[in-house]
């Protein structure tokens, strides 16, 4: 299998460099997203492949800490869940989904030769290798984990229910704890040799992951619940760079240091999404992301995200310590989740507070 990554900054009105997004070399009507629903279902996931990736996890009950959320960020990933594409009840999907030519071309930046293993069989070419299904897997692969989730006697990996099933045992393999975050890195790691990869993946695993439940607030009351309520209504909203602000939402600016415009896209950015819940309880946030550092009960990192309590701002950077460098803030929920605006392709959705990287405390301003 094969997934061709670009980087792009996380950005939110300020530059960051060590954050991923991931592109795939594939002819679908691949889209981005990541907006997530109530109830834990994904917004950019079709019900027929959640649907694949819940049966999946099913049939492999003796692997251990296997869920769907890590089947829908490789999905994710490597197929944009197949958006695009006609999903028969059955799970076949059609067009098929291609990879590129695996002939070292450089086309799609394959720069590695993949000689044909199947005849065209799943790849539908014999002058080479590509990656195949929502799932991609070279022909070769699948011939070593594909299985059969209908019971139709056919491990396709152009069927949602028998890829999802392949991944699934491809990740649980070698009696691997998948509830211990080390070994779920080793198997991401082993289904695609990047650690850009890898941290791409773990990302969408950890927002599917946060988006199971919806935060409990029942606790959460006054001010505190009016500012994360009013985040939360804006669920879905596209992340627009330089976008948003205390009257909501806005078209944004050009460019994101990963040449990322908002011009054009009605949204929010991560600051410009604070500012608008906190103006809800008459506060008045400056617009950048280490100016709102500034303001109320600094949280220092060293306490951790244990010391966050719901309402909180909580805030990245490049060097922690170093508030200048502060890169995005979320609204800390409880639960060790925040509603996030995260970067440019996506949506205003609520994630695990791992999610980002380079963790900087917080700031308490009720």
């Amino acid at each position: 299998m094969v997934a061709l990554l670009l980087f792009a900054a996380v950005c939110c009105a300020a530059p960051v460099g060590n954050a991923i997004s991931a592109y795939v070399a594939l002819k679908s009507g691949a889209q981005t997203g990541g907006g997530i629903a109530e109830g834990g279902s994904a917004a950019d996931i079709p019900p027929r492949m959640l649907t694949a990736y819940k049966k999946a996890v099913q049939h492999v009950a003796t692997c251990r800490g296997m869920r769907w959320p890590i089947l829908a960020g490789i999905a994710k990933v490597e197929s944009h869940h197949a958006v695009g594409r006609s999903i028969a009840a059955g799970g076949d999907i059609r067009p098929r989904i291609y990879g590129v030519l695996l002939n070292g071309s450089g086309a799609g930046g394959n720069t590695s030769v993949f000689p044909d293993t199947d005849g065209g069989k799943w790849d539908g070419t014999s002058q080479g290798e590509r990656a195949v299904g929502p799932f991609q897997f070279l022909p070769s692969t699948w011939e070593d984990v594909g299985a059969d989730a209908g019971g139709d006697q056919r491990a396709d990996p152009h069927n949602a229910d028998d890829a999802a099933l392949g991944a699934a045992i491809y990740l649980c393999g070698n009696g691997r704890d998948l509830t211990k975050r080390s070994q779920l890195k080793t198997a991401i790691f082993q289904y695609n040799r990047s650690q850009e990869y890898v941290a791409n993946v773990l990302g969408w695993v950890d927002q599917y992951t946060a988006a199971a439940k919806d935060p409990d607030l029942k606790n959460v009351t006054g001010k505190v619940r009016t500012v994360i309520e009013a985040a939360l209504s804006q669920r879905g909203v596209p992340y627009s760079w330089g976008g948003g602000n205390a009257g909501g939402k806005s078209t944004g600016i050009c460019c994101s240091p990963s040449g990322k415009s908002g011009v054009g896209i009605k949204g929010f950015d991560c600051s410009g999404l604070t500012q608008y819940a906190y103006a809800k309880v008459g506060i008045s946030l400056p617009r950048v992301a280490a100016a709102q550092a500034g303001v109320g009960k600094r949280i220092p990192a060293s306490l951790g995200t244990s010391a966050l309590k719901a309402g909180d701002l909580v805030f990245y950077a490049t060097a922690p310590g170093r508030d200048l460098t502060i890169y995005h803030v979320g609204i800390y929920v409880g639960g060790g989740k925040m509603v996030n605006a995260p970067r440019p392709g996506t949506v205003v959705r609520l994630d695990s507070v791992n999610a980002m990287s380079g963790f900087a405390g917080g700031a308490r301003l009720l």
